[in-house]
């Protein structure tokens, strides 16, 4: 099973190339955002759990995301692979979801780090704010404190894998199609090795 996680900051283009990777490789994309909402309106029991958090505003705790990701690795048991977005977010995280997998006898095959200057990120969020209706992407402020956020918190990330050497850094400035070529020829190459 080839288990991929695409990283990079918000504006960094992972949903247009996830959409991408999914189609050539046949992969099971993994969204924490979709995970959560699917199994609200399955009122599963983890999903009434994690309402009860997000209907307080607080953020759902890592066992129960956890908790829906081994889910939905047990109910696709065929699959070619998963790729992994939005999640994990925190080196907490990317450390019980590795525990998971390793349980599954599985792991991380490569992690693909998107890297885009702060400039241009801000750029495409705003150019995305036009058109998104999100409010968080209409205001150069709230973008930088997003991405001060994701310094923070998620790009700490990528050195808990780099430690397994298993990231992989793809320029994420140029067209769609020559970042998603260089994204593949990582992909390729860890293939045949």
């Amino acid at each position: 099973m080839f288990n991929l996680i695409l990283f990079g900051p918000p504006g960094s283009g992972k949903g247009t190339q996830s959409d991408k990777l999914i189609e050539q490789y046949g992969l099971k994309h993994l969204s924490t955002g979709n995970l959560l909402r699917e199994e609200i309106a399955h009122q599963t029991k983890l999903g009434l759990e994690a309402k009860h958090y997000m209907d307080q505003g607080q953020l759902v705790p890592d066992e129960v995301v956890i908790g829906m990701i081994r889910s939905a690795l047990q109910a696709n048991p065929n699959a070619k692979g998963f790729l992994f977005d939005g999640f994990p977010r925190t080196v907490a995280q990317a450390e019980a979801l590795d525990k998971l997998l390793a349980e599954l006898n599985e792991e991380i095959s490569i992690v693909l780090a998107l890297e885009v200057s702060e400039d241009e990120l801000v750029q495409r969020l705003l150019n995305r704010g036009k058109t998104s209706g999100r409010s968080d992407d209409t205001d150069t402020g709230v973008i930088r404190a997003r991405l001060v956020e994701y310094e923070n918190k998620t790009s700490p990330v990528a050195g808990h894998y780099q430690k397994f050497g298993k990231v992989k850094r793809v320029k994420g400035e140029g067209s769609i199609d020559d970042i998603f070529g260089s994204l593949t020829r990582e992909i390729e190459g860890k293939l045949s090795a």
